[in-house]
Order: C-alpha cells, then structure tokens, then sequence
C-alpha cells in the first residue's frame, strides 16, 4: 500500500469519529497533532525505559503506528508530500558530514 492510500485511510477513519467536524471534543489542528505526535513518540520511549529491548514487541508496534499515522495525518492537512520530502532529505542527510 502507498503513502497515499494510508492517507486515505487514516482521513476516512478520522471523519467516522467525527473529530474532522467543527464542533468535534478532539479538534485536527496542525498543533493538536503536533502534540498528539509527540505524546504517542513519548509511549514509544516509555516501551525502552529501564530496559534496552521492549518488554512487549506487540505494544511498541502499536506505539509506532499510532505515530505513522499522526504523522500521515499532519502532513496531509500541512499539504506536505511526506514521500517527496523524505526522499529529498535523505538525499540532503547523504551529503551531510558528521563529526
């Protein structure tokens, strides 16, 4: 599947909730996403702390996905082309020099 029909999907899922409507208890703003990424990021951490290897590979897939798709989420309504801009700043970063 590609960037885009995740995209889709991860929209379609959003608007069942009803979070994309203007009276909606969660409101999709960039900023609230922008938290909402870094909260998930941060259970993503929480699943290594103490400890060098997740205790429950299952949960850190969760975790990981749940940033995927706030990730997709910001990006669409940011009109960012998540596929363009990661293979340009790859390209950047192998140019790069690192001490």
């Amino acid at each position: 599947m590609e960037i885009r029909e995740l995209t889709e999907q991860m929209h379609r899922f959003v608007q069942s909730k009803g979070w994309y409507a203007d009276t909606s208890t969660r409101p999709q703003t960039l900023k609230n996403l922008a938290i909402s990424l870094t909260l998930e990021a941060c259970e993503v951490l929480e699943q290594f702390q103490w400890q060098e290897q997740p205790l429950d590979h299952t949960l850190l897939a969760e975790e990981l996905a749940d940033v995927f798709l706030y990730l997709l989420q910001i990006a669409s309504l940011a009109e960012i082309d998540l596929e363009k801009v990661t293979l340009e700043k790859l390209e950047k970063n192998y140019q790069r020099k690192w001490k």
